[in-house]
């Protein structure tokens, strides 16, 4: 009796660190994975794209950081035509998809790991040489080390629908990729801000070239540049997947990247589209669920 009392009392201290964890955490679903932290976006209209002068304004930034006008010639930021778009409320993940988080897919699926061949990279046509993507290869199905809570990269646009479906599974709610629109609005808000924190261009409030490190860094370290609703890192740090078409066999990424100074591809209005087979070491992904 003594011996049966003991153990339930040396029990107690691990139930409670139990229950602590599950306020902490959240309950997990019953295949044991948390759902990932969300911020509510309202419903009702907001601005999307950009006018004359927001696309002046970022031209600019790219003319000071490069010292020349490439974007403004290319026409860029051209087809961000500006108009106010309605939404239902939807919750978006705070954070981008980690590795860490990605991990947990992979072992359970045994879904391909991020990585990409030296032929592939080539075949994209890229300027950043294939001894870069070495540092966020994964190897064994595991992420490469201190890289736990980076975001993922080097997943096509099949393999973030794949993760997307996989979380579904497993927590009981509907996951998916964000339309640009909801993507948009989640990064800027309702009042048509050139930045998820205002008007004007803030370097240290995000992962870009311009102060960061030509890397990826953990997710959320940016603060400070949180949209109005609460999302981090919506500008630079890695484009992020949509499920809006942008052609056939592509899809819009939005966001920006570390390696952009400038920065007026780190605007929320700016947009354009990446083939779904790209696996890419700038764009990652974030999803969206029902806001109920």
């Amino acid at each position: 009796m003594a011996r049966a009392l003991g153990l339930c009392m040396a029990r107690i201290p691990m139930l409670t660190a139990l229950v602590l964890a599950w306020i902490v955490a959240g309950p997990a679903a019953a295949g044991g994975v948390s759902a990932p932290e969300t911020v509510l976006v309202s419903a009702g209209p907001f601005v999307m794209g950009s006018d004359r002068a927001e696309r002046e304004a970022a031209y600019r930034l790219d003319e000071k950081a490069y010292g020349h006008s490439r974007t403004r010639q290319w026409k860029w930021y051209e087809n961000e035509r500006r108009r106010t778009v309605e939404t239902p409320a939807y919750r978006i993940t705070k954070r981008l998809v980690t590795n860490r988080q990605y991990q947990a897919f992979v072992a359970a699926t045994g879904h391909r790991a991020p990585d990409v061949d030296a032929k592939t990279w080539k075949s994209y046509k890229l300027i950043h040489p294939y001894k870069r993507t070495r540092r966020h290869a994964w190897t064994a199905g595991r992420p490469p080390k201190g890289r736990l809570d980076h975001p993922v990269v080097m997943v096509a646009y099949a393999d973030a629908e794949a993760y997307a479906a996989w979380l579904s599974k497993e927590t009981g709610r509907t996951w998916r990729l964000p339309t640009e629109a909801e993507w948009e609005k989640a990064a800027r808000g309702a009042d048509g801000r050139h930045f998820p924190w205002g008007d004007a261009y803030a370097p240290d409030r995000l992962n870009s070239h311009d102060r960061g490190p030509f890397d990826t860094v953990p997710v959320g370290r940016f603060p400070a540049g949180a949209s109005p609703y609460g999302m981090l890192d919506a500008a630079g740090q890695v484009f992020e997947w949509t499920r809006t078409p942008a052609g056939e066999g592509r899809h819009l990424v939005k966001g920006g990247s570390w390696d952009d100074s400038g920065c007026g591809v780190c605007r929320p209005a700016a947009r354009h589209g990446r083939p779904d087979r790209l696996k890419h070491i700038l764009v990652g992904f974030r999803l969206v669920t029902d806001a109920d």
